[in-house]
């Protein structure tokens, strides 16, 4: 047998081994990447303006909602929706026009702690001043912030030269007057600034918006006798003048038996001494 024989067998061998070896990485070789697409942007949840809000208004929980959107698109400053920062806001002044669906930022509201707060929601020209108040003087705690009010005082006089029919009686100092704040609580609507607390708990000071004027009145006032309030009714005309003076409502005025009485006992003397004349009433 020749060589060349014994050769063409075994280069055909030798190729066909090549060939299976050539196909058997080319099959186990791994896939060539593809191109991955990029994982979809972070959601978060901001508070936006539900209505229009104008400056000077104090929110409530429906003036604002939650809307979801890329944490990449947010501004500086945007409120996140949670709890407790839906309770911190409740009852917070509009510092700027928002239109609706505005996002909000610390800097478009402040906040019943924050400094100046009760100054900013004082109406111009006008003032604040506190009155103490309990369960019945504060109408059982059912004051809330924004009622109108009108303040009456109540005294009784010692003066055993004063009829006993009109040693105890009332008189009206303001009227339609608007309550600003209850004790701290200073959101409007009848809502407590966190949730529940407060619900049911006697105020010990009401706050009123006054002029210059009428401050001195309440100050005065508080020095001479007892102060009630008495809410008035929601539809009530706002008179031009809230310092309405009104005659004093007397004991003898309620009670027709004091009256009667202070009628059947009450003697006057007149005593005349030289150029000199006294006036004594005796009861």
């Amino acid at each position: 047998m020749s060589l060349r024989i014994i050769l063409i067998p075994l280069a055909v061998l030798t190729a066909l081994a090549l060939a299976l070896l050539a196909f058997q990485m080319t099959s186990s070789a791994p896939p060539a990447p593809t191109e991955q697409a990029p994982p979809p942007p972070l959601q978060v949840s901001v508070l936006v303006a539900a209505r229009q809000l104008s400056p000077g208004m104090l929110v409530r929980d429906e003036d604002f909602i939650a809307k979801s959107m890329p944490q990449r698109d947010l501004a500086a400053g945007a409120l996140t929706d949670t709890p407790e920062l839906r309770s911190e806001i409740r009852g917070a002044l509009v510092r700027r026009f928002l239109e609706p669906g505005a996002m909000l930022s610390r800097t478009d509201l402040l906040r019943a702690r924050d400094r100046g707060f009760l100054a900013a929601v004082l109406e111009s020209g006008t003032r604040a001043v506190s009155i103490a108040v309990d369960a019945v003087s504060g109408v059982s705690g059912l004051i809330w912030p924004g009622d109108r009010v009108d303040v009456i005082l109540t005294q009784q006089l010692d003066s055993q030269n004063v009829p006993i029919a009109k040693r105890v009686f009332g008189e009206t100092v303001l009227t339609n007057v608007r309550v600003i704040a209850v004790d701290q609580q200073i959101t409007e609507g009848g809502v407590a600034a966190t949730g529940t607390e407060g619900v049911g708990k006697v105020a010990r000071t009401v706050t009123l918006q006054v002029a210059a004027d009428q401050a001195e009145r309440v100050a005065v006032a508080g020095r001479l006798g007892h102060l009630v309030l008495a809410v008035r009714a929601i539809d009530s005309a706002a008179p031009s003048d809230t310092t309405v003076p009104s005659p004093p409502v007397f004991g003898a005025d309620v009670s027709p038996e004091l009256s009667a009485s202070g009628k059947r006992t009450g003697q006057h003397l007149q005593l005349i001494q030289g150029g000199q004349r006294e006036d004594f009433t005796f009861q």
